[in-house]
């Protein structure tokens, strides 16, 4: 599968349109590799209009390393919720020297709004969405603000509203790229070994899918992988995938 050409992107203009612009990659792109995947972004998009979000969590490691492989000065986005257990935060000082990470920009939410929204800390609890809102849609809305596209990790074997992710899709008037769409855990176990990687400290404890300290268990054998995201509610996603950060 060759890496999209100069030809496609001088196809895939400004005055395409975002959806149009994501259908056409996606076709390009469905069966390619995840390095095929980066390499091609960088080419439609250029590196200074390009970012990944990473949580850091359970299985980031596997597409930093793919990233870095390719570029590892692409801008990475790092959502710091206040929430975040202190083994996220080491394991991404961990990857960002293990990787070579150059630009990695550490968001937080805004202080103002947090006391004025969630003084008391309890917002988890009594709203978890209004939560997401403050403390990752709108920090991702500021950090992307000078981006064309970004890159995300997620991947259809997660499950729920991520079964049938396509590996290019329009977020709003961005393009966001999903070089994991398709791959297997096998092969993400397969990155790791072949690279020596380090897994996030949780994954020994059991935990598949790490977010915010208040809403992550651990997960029970039978769920997917996120399955100890939000337990007990039907609550299955941040936000930051299904809210356009316009």
């Amino acid at each position: 599968m060759a890496v999209i050409g100069s030809g496609l992107s001088e196809f895939v203009t400004d005055e395409t349109a975002t959806a149009k612009k994501a259908a056409v990659l996606d076709e390009v792109l469905h069966q390619a590799t995840p390095p095929e995947v980066v390499e091609s972004a960088l080419r439609v998009v250029g590196r200074d209009r390009l970012a990944l979000v990473s949580s850091f969590g359970t299985e980031s490691a596997a597409l930093l390393k793919v990233m870095a492989d390719v570029d590892p000065t692409i801008p990475v986005i790092f959502l710091d919720t206040g929430w975040l257990f202190e083994e996220t935060l080491s394991y991404r000082n961990t990857l960002i020297e293990r990787l070579g990470l150059r630009d990695v920009r550490s968001v937080k939410p805004l202080e103002e709004t947090l006391q004025r929204q969630d003084a008391d800390k309890e917002l988890w609890f009594s709203d978890p969405d209004a939560c997401c809102r403050i403390r990752k849609v709108e920090p991702l809305k500021r950090a992307l603000a000078p981006f064309d596209a970004w890159i995300s990790g997620r991947k259809r074997f997660q499950g729920g509203l991520r079964a049938a992710m396509p590996v290019v899709e329009a977020d709003g008037d961005r393009l966001k790229f999903n070089p994991f769409a398709t791959i297997s855990p096998a092969e993400i176990e397969a990155i790791y070994a072949a690279a020596e990687l380090p897994w996030h400290p949780l994954v020994a404890s059991g935990f598949r899918s790490v977010g915010c300290m208040p809403c992550t268990s651990r997960t029970l054998p039978g769920e997917d992988a996120r399955g100890g995201r939000w337990r007990g509610r039907s609550k299955t996603e941040c936000g930051i995938h299904t809210v356009t950060p316009a």
